[in-house]
């Protein structure tokens, strides 16, 4: 047997000798590390569960709450991260090293997101709308505000269904919040015939907007000729309601203008089209 083999086998020998108490030590470090994970979690969730209590108390916008929730919720898992990972012998000036080197790529990769976390800010900020807003973006999404996140917005529409729109691209694009306003207009367009006499149509039509609940008496109510369309002249029944009863107002306007119109005897016509045949 020569050097090199009596040198390997000391080598397996004691590294054997050694495994048993280098693999229990590591076990007990694992149970350690999840045992801090857990304890860290809990830890989270009661520091979330205290500033957000604070900032309510302090009456700070409700979406505004959420934001920062959500910010600390994730600065606070990522520190957790590294002192566990610290804690089961990694460097923490390599991690943040290593963090450093590579933010360029970072930034590159997830410029969407840092982005979305702009507008995040810029939203918080700025507030174009809050949570309970009925918002419509540039794109034609529309809904009720629901949650703004750090990096998403999410939206509710009227059939339940869920949107989810990056903070980058509303804060970017054009916003129409319905809900800003504490009063909403209603415009409901009607079309009578060119026979009917236009006088006697807008008496009836300003007698359901008087008798309408749900239209402001202290705002201003008209009916006017909108246009001359090719079969029927338009007329526009105007009123205002309170944001929270602007749809069943809408509604039930509509019903009773054409049930108004109806008693009248004022004829509400439909398309027509002339087709002439040439008989050769």
């Amino acid at each position: 047997m020569n050097d090199l083999e009596y040198v390997d086998r000391g080598i397996i020998e004691k590294f054997l000798e050694e495994l048993p108490e280098k693999v229990f030590r590591l076990g007990i470090r694992i149970v350690l590390a999840f045992l801090v994970l857990l304890v860290g979690v809990q830890l989270i969730k009661l520091a979330r569960s205290i500033l957000k209590k604070g900032l309510k108390r302090s009456r700070v916008d409700e979406s505004a709450v959420r934001f920062i929730d959500s910010f600390v919720k994730y600065s606070l898992y990522f520190l957790l991260v590294i002192l566990i990972a610290s804690w089961m012998g990694v460097d923490a000036a390599s991690i943040i090293a290593l963090l450093g080197s590579a933010s360029v790529a970072v930034g590159l990769a997830l410029q969407g997101s840092l982005s979305n976390l702009a507008g995040g800010v810029l939203i918080l900020i700025l507030k174009p709308f809050s949570i309970g807003d009925y918002i419509r973006d540039g794109l034609g999404n529309e809904g009720t505000v629901d949650t703004i996140d750090v990096f998403y917005t999410h939206l509710i529409t009227p059939d339940n269904k869920s949107i989810v729109l990056p903070n980058g691209t509303l804060s970017g694009g054009c916003i129409t919040n319905y809900t800003k306003c504490d009063r909403r207009r209603i415009d409901i367009s009607v079309g009578i015939a060119y026979e009917e006499d236009i006088r006697k149509a807008r008496e009836v039509l300003l007698q359901v907007l008087m008798e309408e609940p749900g239209i402001l008496k202290d705002e201003d109510m008209r009916v006017f000729v909108d246009s001359l369309a090719d079969s029927a002249v338009l007329l526009n029944v105007r009123g205002w309601a309170e944001k929270d009863a602007f749809w069943e107002t809408k509604w039930r306007l509509a019903e009773n203008v054409k049930y108004a119109l109806d008693d009248a005897g004022i004829r509400i016509p439909f398309p027509q089209m002339d087709v002439h045949l040439d008989r050769k």
